[in-house]
């Protein structure tokens, strides 16, 4: 009897000494931003990016969006890519609840240096936030990458394969093109394609429920692009003009 009851407090002391599990906080969307910082990103266009970003997250437009889900409450991560082996998390997972969360998020971006200038890996830039994606801190049934770039894939796998791979994963991907309106003088088609790179996108990156891709004329517009395609992406509604659903 004595032995019995020695195993119970031993076992009651060992239980209490492991610290419990805590659960996935739930969001309403689990969202990761990603960039392309890739050699025709000038330094002057890569500010433009941060910054459009920056002002987004923190728009009252887009926290009213936030507010509207069933939890209030979204998670974003901001990463940027460029070659096929150059990805990085600029911010991780962070959870926006409201002004002070996003304007610390957003102030952040805006201090932080720029990852790298190599060449343009779509593909790469995908498989890195299906990655992300997997280790957030956080759960929710909707997944989403946010993918900007001014350029097709010219590095690293197919990216349609990148692409389907993470919508078989449950994942949706969108697309924000900063069109050129010059074409580079050594490789004209990277930021000019056949048929424009809003179709570029459109046939090889995004997919998935309500996907969608938006243009941005040039860098100078590209505020008010994200923050029309942060809108849609995390209330769930139709993008305004300009952009063209797209589901696989």
């Amino acid at each position: 009897m004595r032995g019995l009851l020695r195993l119970t407090l031993l076992l009651f002391a060992l239980s209490a000494a492991v610290p419990a599990v805590r659960a996935a906080e739930p969001v309403d969307l689990l969202l990761v931003l990603a960039a392309d910082v890739s050699r025709s990103v000038s330094h002057e266009k890569f500010q433009l990016q941060r910054a459009g970003y920056a002002a987004a997250i923190s728009d009252p437009r887009v926290l009213d969006a936030i507010r509207s889900g069933v939890n209030g409450r979204i998670a974003v991560l901001f990463a940027e890519w460029s070659g096929a082996a150059s990805q990085a998390v600029v911010i991780d997972w962070t959870m926006i609840d409201g002004a002070k969360s996003a304007q610390a998020f957003g102030d952040q971006l805006l201090e932080l240096p720029r990852s790298f200038a190599d060449r343009t890996s779509i593909s790469a830039g995908i498989d890195f936030a299906v990655t992300q994606l997997a280790r957030a801190p956080f759960t929710s049934k909707r997944r989403t990458i946010d993918v900007s770039g001014d350029g097709t894939n010219n590095a690293g796998r197919d990216v349609t394969q990148a692409r389907d791979e993470a919508l078989a994963a449950g994942v949706t991907i969108n697309g924000l093109v900063i069109l050129s309106e010059h074409p580079m003088s050594w490789n004209p088609e990277h930021t000019n394609p056949p048929g424009g790179l809003a179709n570029y996108y459109r046939t090889n990156v995004v997919g998935g429920p309500g996907a969608f891709v938006l243009e941005a004329k040039d860098f100078h517009s590209f505020d008010q692009a994200i923050l029309n395609k942060m809108i849609a992406e995390i209330a769930m509604a139709e993008p305004a003009a300009g952009a063209a659903p797209t589901q696989r």
